[in-house]
């Protein structure tokens, strides 16, 4: 069964940038998976009165805000459109509206009837990572951040960060497209940042790995006085990594995401392509 992914392109206020295109089509490729690009348009409710017409044209103003985040949504999903048509990918495209509050709800709906939901990171982002903590605790599909910094090239060493917990084991079964078609995989254990249910953890992970036939090995690093976000992104850099996969900790109150440290350092200080997955 063909692996689909579905891509959230953010449009206002903070648009994604022009480097999604290459590098989200670049990831599909690899796994061979198809490509479903959707542009959240948004939709902004007019609450103007006859003053606010008269003194701030407020109608005019959200009509053309409306127009640039169309204009923005479409000139994005044209760019995909090449770079897809030039990659062999099977694309499809979809526009969508939602109020500035509710683009991340419809996201993450959308995003349950693929496989695996992309996002375009770049630090001052906010509406991707408004977009991404939706999908990541809303749609229960794995969540692709693929940042605007790098190029994204084959992913040919994958490092897993593993405590042995739930999310961790969801993670890693949500990055089976990748995991097989790794060269090498690095399951990395931190052992100073909370207590784990043993000592050999990180090795009997691997030992599963590679008794379905892949190449894995075990490390562990200690934090120290880094967070841990930043530790396991440090250490998969360092050894070469080329795509993060990890368990997605934290949970949703409303609209309000309360996020585990690790999840928290990654969203706030993104360097390589992570998978995270709740």
């Amino acid at each position: 069964m063909k692996v689909i992914a579905s891509l959230t392109l953010a449009t206002y206020p903070d648009a994604n940038s022009s480097k999604i295109a290459a590098n989200s089509v670049a990831l599909v490729k690899q796994i061979d998976a198809a490509l479903h690009a959707v542009a959240i348009n948004v939709d902004i409710p007019d609450v103007s009165n006859a003053l606010s017409t008269y003194l701030l044209d407020l109608p005019t103003k959200i009509r053309d805000v409306e127009a640039a985040s169309r204009k923005g949504g479409r000139t994005l999903l044209e760019a995909i459109a090449k770079q897809a048509a030039h990659g062999g990918v099977t694309l499809t495209t979809q526009e969508l509206t939602a109020p500035p509050a509710l683009m991340g709800d419809v996201a993450a709906k959308q995003c349950r009837y693929f496989d695996v939901g992309l996002i375009g990171w770049a630090p001052a982002n906010q509406t991707a990572r408004m977009i991404a903590e939706a999908i990541l605790f809303g749609s229960g599909r794995p969540t692709l951040l693929l940042p605007d910094s790098t190029d994204v090239e084959v992913l040919r060493h994958v490092v897993v960060a593993w405590d042995g917990s739930r999310v961790a084991a969801r993670a890693v079964a949500d990055a089976q497209a990748f995991l097989e078609r790794a060269a090498s995989i690095t399951v990395l254990t931190v052992t100073d940042e909370k207590p784990l249910p043993g000592h050999d953890i990180g090795e009997r992970l691997a030992q599963g790995l590679r008794t379905r036939g892949l190449v894995a090995e075990a490390a562990s690093i200690q934090a120290g006085d880094r967070s841990i976000g930043i530790a396991v992104q440090e250490e998969a850099l360092k050894i070469g990594g080329d795509l993060l996969i990890m368990g997605g900790y934290g949970h949703s109150r409303v609209r309000d995401f309360v996020l585990g440290g690790a999840t928290e350092g990654v969203l706030a200080d993104l360097r390589l392509p992570v998978l995270l997955s709740h």
